[in-house]
């Protein structure tokens, strides 16, 4: 079965087809994608992960043509305050 896996940087995205066993789940379609090796600073007991946009859990079962995305983090970094002095 085919199913995708992408990760998304803001200087590079990278969408990487995988073949997969009919039973597969995200966690295995990511392993198999080799992503991990390409982007080690994943870490997927802290960013969330999905198909199409939904959250997922890691052992959630794929359909064929599915999208594995992994979401980097957000971040929020404040204003700099000292010009409204």
């Amino acid at each position: 079965m085919k199913v995708s896996v992408v990760y998304a940087l803001p200087s590079e995205q990278v969408w990487v087809p995988v073949d997969v066993e009919e039973e597969a789940t995200l966690l295995s379609a990511i392993h198999k994608s080799d992503i991990l090796n390409v982007f080690p600073d994943i870490e997927l007991d802290k960013q969330k992960v999905g198909v199409f946009g939904k959250v997922k859990p890691l052992d959630s079962q794929l359909s064929a043509g599915d999208r594995v995305e992994i979401y980097r983090p957000t971040t929020w970094v404040p204003d700099d305050d000292e010009d409204d002095d």
